[in-house]
């Protein structure tokens, strides 16, 4: 499993140990893997708009195929989902 946003690795290894994840969390400050997924989109704050990584899960089955795809994620029971998604890979393989 892999982990992807645009914070610093700093970031990235405190946020690892604090939710104590198994799992690699990859840098993508240029957002050339967001770009590549097709996950920049547009977003509002206070009036404002801008182009940003829209957050979306991707789960990939063993052979490199997108396998399902959690679009407009919000973090709070987000994790029971994706466990059941992988799962589900994992049954069918």
């Amino acid at each position: 499993m892999l982990g992807v946003s645009r914070d610093s690795a700093a970031s990235h290894r405190k946020f690892k140990e604090k939710f104590q994840l198994p799992y690699t969390l990859l840098v993508d400050r240029d957002r050339e893997i967001a770009t590549a997924y097709g996950i920049m989109g547009e977003k509002s704050m206070y009036g404002k708009k801008y182009i940003t990584a829209l957050r979306t899960t991707f789960v990939i089955d063993p052979d490199g195929r997108v396998a399902k795809v959690f679009e407009n994620v919000v973090p709070e029971n987000h994790a029971a989902e994706v466990a059941e998604a992988v799962a589900a890979v994992r049954a069918r393989h």
